[in-house]
């Protein structure tokens, strides 16, 4: 969460992938939250994840990051949502299989209840995936993910 400007500086030189863990603070009440908009203006490539762990962040929900990462982080919605898939497979080394819809990708796609992406980056509290798809399989929330529609 605190990156000095020396460390941002080298993170935009080099190919490594910072991740912010935006529930992190907000679980332990603090302050400090990554500086997010310093690390991308240095040329440097932001991953978002939840910190899912019952020490400090004991949430499950990326939808939930994505919002914190708007708000706390002052990200746009479409930084987020890039932060949260591309550049989190990048993060992992992964982005030629997954992290974006394009040909030659696993399909791994999330069919949300918004009309407008740019909801996701303020809706919380709610869980607005309405289908899951895996592998190019299609699953219904509504009976469980493990579980074909």
């Amino acid at each position: 969460m605190k990156t000095s400007d020396a460390d941002i500086d080298a993170l935009g030189k080099s190919d490594t992938v910072a991740v912010a863990l935006p529930c992190t603070p907000f679980g332990l009440a603090e302050c400090d939250y990554t500086p997010a908009n310093k690390i991308i203006e240095a040329g440097g490539m932001l991953a978002l994840a939840t910190d899912c762990n019952p020490g400090t962040s004991w949430n499950e929900s990326m939808q939930f990051a994505i919002a914190l990462a708007c708000r706390y982080l002052k990200l746009t919605p479409a930084q987020a949502i890039a932060a949260a898939t591309i550049n989190a497979a990048h993060a992992i080394r992964r982005s030629d299989l997954i992290g974006s819809v394009e040909v030659g990708k696993q399909a791994d796609l999330l069919i949300l209840s918004v009309p407008d992406f740019r909801q996701v980056g303020y809706r919380y509290g709610t869980n607005l995936v309405k289908q899951v798809i895996k592998r190019g399989r299609a699953y219904s929330v509504d009976v469980g993910y493990y579980r074909t529609a």
